[in-house]
């Protein structure tokens, strides 16, 4: 049953809308500044996917993915919830508006309705911004499963793209066109991102999705070769890929991606064995591979591996992000427990900002969005937070552990679970997820990791 019955879902090419909808999140999407000037063309863009995504969503989509949808309505609610104004005597009992109360006092304005968010207008962008992740999320949940294995090829497209971008921006010029945003790293390799550590993250992503591509799709011999030595050579093109990010983070990230592909890799059975099991593909012989073609990718790039350089000259007096977490957690006990609202961060900071760490630029960010969470959106921020990381870990236990499928869809399971791993890694440091395409590719990774294990919502004879 379609929520629009006069609508017949079947006829919608939703696989082809949903990789048009990614291909333009990805070269509109790669920056999580407010005023970043695509978004004007991007959430626009989100609004009206998702209308034609909810012209062929079915009741049995809601249900199978009932868990992903019932976080995302929270999530909807919460900041919601952030926006609706208070009677004046009930916002004066919010924990940390005294010096806001001040000001009513002394202007006169003490009768005025206040929100909890501190800063209005950014809470209404991050309103905005939750429209494109879930128009993915709409046109997702409607993917047969040979769709949803597909996407992954649509994944790698983009994020190899993002790496050849990137490599092209280290070889031109500091001030040129290919560097798709105002504010952003001029002269590193950014990608299709404003941030260094984004490009990272996302390339750290693409080896255990190469394993997966490796995987599985073999019909023959001549297949098995092509799939093994693409992804070889995919891999090995990411390693110097990620060094000139200039991303310290990028190469841890990009460690726990690399020996999570191995964990991925299944050998492709779906063709005869008549081979030597001297000659059979094995992790060891990928680990052969990848060693050899990455270190001579090294040594053609090692003068831009900019990410060893700052690693090895890390300065903790100019190191701010680990000097401004012990502060920022005492400013989440002042607004404790309402939080001082979504997208308030940088003007609560600068109030609390200490002395000895003021400097010439500002704090954009917590540089850990488990922290930043915590102060902006308080206990209710954390438990949607808490319930999210359950819900991950159930299903990442029962992808590792059960076999939904047959080894196929066990292992996209596994994928998505790998996937989002790594974006909880990297936003202890980082914020990747506030960026509209990491946000996307997150959604992806979690169709994956639970459209796997639960019934599929198709046609008869379809899977």
């Amino acid at each position: 049953m379609t929520l629009f019955p006069k609508f017949h879902w079947a006829k919608v090419p939703i696989f082809w809308l949903l990789a048009i909808y990614l291909t333009v999140v990805f070269f509109t999407g790669g920056g999580s500044r407010a005023d970043t000037q695509s978004l004007i063309i991007l959430r626009p863009f989100a609004v009206v996917f998702c209308g034609i995504a909810l012209l062929s969503l079915r009741w049995e989509h809601l249900q199978q993915y009932r868990t992903i949808f019932a976080l995302a309505a929270a999530t909807f609610a919460l900041v919601i919830a952030h926006l609706i104004p208070m009677p004046p005597d009930l916002w004066h009992q919010l924990p940390g508006r005294d010096l806001l109360m001040e000001v009513d006092r002394v202007s006169g304005t003490e009768a005025q309705w206040r929100p909890i968010a501190l800063v209005p207008p950014l809470a209404w962008n991050a309103f905005y911004a939750l429209f494109v992740p879930f128009a993915v999320l709409l046109l997702g949940v409607q993917l047969k499963s040979e769709e949803r294995y597909q996407l992954l090829n649509v994944i790698l497209a983009l994020g190899l793209l993002s790496g050849i971008w990137g490599l092209l921006q280290v070889m031109s010029s500091p001030d040129g066109p290919l560097y798709l945003y105002k504010f952003t790293t001029n002269g590193a390799a950014v990608g299709l991102f404003a941030n260094r550590n984004h490009q990272a993250v996302l390339l750290s992503c693409l080896f255990p999705t190469l394993a997966v591509f490796a995987s599985f799709g073999v019909r023959n011999e001549q297949q098995r070769t092509v799939k093994k030595w693409l992804a070889l050579g995919g891999g090995a093109f990411l390693v110097p890929l990620i060094l000139v990010t200039g991303s310290r983070a990028g190469i841890f990230t990009g460690i726990f991606g690399l020996l999570l592909a191995f964990v991925l890799y299944r050998k492709p059975s779906q063709i005869n064995e008549t081979r030597s099991s001297a000659k059979q593909l094995n992790p060891f012989v990928i680990a052969i591979g990848f060693g050899a073609l990455a270190l001579a990718a090294v040594t053609i790039v090692l003068s831009r591996a900019e990410a060893f350089r700052r690693l090895l000259t890390l300065d903790q007096r100019e190191e701010l992000r680990w000097q401004i977490w012990e502060p920022i957690a005492q400013m989440a006990m002042k607004y404790f427990p309402v939080g001082s609202g979504v997208g308030s961060f940088i003007q609560v900071y600068q109030i609390d900002e200490p002395d000895a760490l003021l400097g010439l630029t500002y704090v954009n960010r917590a540089h850990n969005d488990w922290l930043e969470v915590w102060v902006t959106a308080g206990v209710p921020g954390a438990l949607l937070l808490g319930i999210a990381v359950f819900c991950f870990l159930k299903a990442s236990y029962l992808a590792f552990t059960t076999s939904p499928a047959g080894a196929h869809r066990a292992s996209y399971a596994r994928l998505g679970a790998v996937i989002l791993f790594i974006f909880a890694l990297a936003s202890a440091v980082d914020y990747p997820l506030r960026t509209p395409s990491i946000a996307c590719l997150a959604v992806v990774a979690m169709i994956w990791l639970r459209g796997e294990h639960t019934r599929a919502v198709e046609k008869a004879g379809g899977d």
